[in-house]
């Protein structure tokens, strides 16, 4: 296992930059996911780390070694990849073993940790099957067998469960949490999938336009997050952002709506402001604000209501079965001490 440093990191082809000088520590151990939109540079740090593609500018560092010029075969990771990239005539132990085979290791040594592997992943009884035989879920399993045999100083993952349907998805989350947890080396998982990176990591580096927008632990970019980008970003369904003004008295208000203020909102000195909410945040009261219902989603354990406050779009979820329906007014009151403020202009938090 070894640590990570990621120091001003750049990457650019000829007059594109697309990293931003990045810079991320990454702990012995720790599992990292760097999430955000496509195009954001999260697939390109990954593989600069993995040494596949060369880097700009700044340092990259894996234990005490830097490894800007050491080829990918030196750099002692392995990665597992969006496609599972396995050979066709090859059975799940041949697919397993090969890198090691590469290496000339010994024979017994080869299929101790093949076995090892396959034991953690519970492969034992698809060792001698061929992949077109597997589902996804097994090829997937597969590759990340092929990464554990080496025993590597770092894991890396590039969008592994991209190719899963709903259900595996969830499934093979808590599989590669779990082996982390086991096994205990460093991890760095790429993904866009926000709930992933909410429900996998230790820290997340949220990415936007090759730029690290914040870096924490999950809940902590949950509750409090620095800018618009990272609150709109973190949490499914996002949060809802509602254009206030503020009057002499210092009521806020959405158009002609007064909104509760909370006891420790900031000196609101520029009239453009974004009021954030959750929409976990909104609750049913008979003396709120009147929302539009547009649409009702049923979710089974919660509902959530999307519809119009004022002019501005606002989306509720509340853990009770209500019986409202498209084209009912809906009174919701913010919880006002959970409302977080914006500079519409420049997207950071008013703190």
């Amino acid at each position: 296992m070894a640590s990570v440093h990621i120091n001003k990191v750049a990457k650019a082809y000829g007059s594109a930059k697309i990293l931003h000088e990045v810079g991320v520590e990454i702990e012995d151990g720790e599992f990292v996911v760097l999430v955000g939109p496509s195009g954001c540079g999260k697939s390109t740090l990954l593989r600069m780390i993995a040494g596949l593609e060369s880097v700009t500018g700044g340092e990259i560092r894996i234990g005490e070694k830097v490894v800007n010029d050491v080829l990918p075969k030196d750099r002692d990771i392995a990665m597992v990849f969006q496609s599972y990239a396995l050979y066709p005539h090859m059975t799940v132990a041949e697919n397993m073993a090969f890198s090691l085979m590469l290496k000339k290791a010994d024979k017994k040594e080869v299929t101790a940790k093949v076995e090892r592997a396959a034991e953690i992943l519970s492969l034992q009884p698809l060792l001698e099957r061929f992949p077109r035989q597997l589902s996804g879920g097994q090829r997937q399993r597969v590759a990340m067998g092929r990464a554990i045999v080496r025993d590597p100083q770092v894991f890396l993952f590039d969008e592994p469960l991209s190719n899963l349907d709903a259900k595996l998805r969830v499934t093979m989350r808590g599989e590669i949490r779990a082996l982390h947890q086991r096994l205990g080396t460093t991890t760095i998982y790429v993904t866009h999938d926000q709930v992933e990176a909410m429900t996998m990591a230790d820290k997340i580096v949220v990415m936007k336009d090759g730029r690290v927008e914040q870096i924490g632990a999950p809940l902590d970019l949950y509750d409090d997050p620095d800018n618009v980008f990272v609150a709109g970003f973190i949490g499914s369904p996002s949060m809802n952002f509602l254009n206030v003004t503020s009057g002499p008295d210092g009521v806020l208000s959405v158009g002609k709506i007064p909104l509760p203020n909370p006891a420790n909102m900031p000196v609101l000195a520029s009239r453009n402001i974004l009021y954030g909410i959750r929409p976990e945040h909104l609750e049913i009261d008979e003396g709120g604000l009147p929302l539009d219902i547009i649409v009702v989603e049923p979710m089974g354990s919660e509902t959530q209501v999307a519809g119009k406050l004022g002019a501005q779009d606002v989306v509720c979820v509340f853990k009770d079965r209500i019986k409202a329906r498209p084209g009912d007014i809906l009174k919701v009151r913010p919880q006002a001490e959970k409302a977080l403020f914006f500079d519409k202009d420049t997207g950071k938090r008013l703190r």
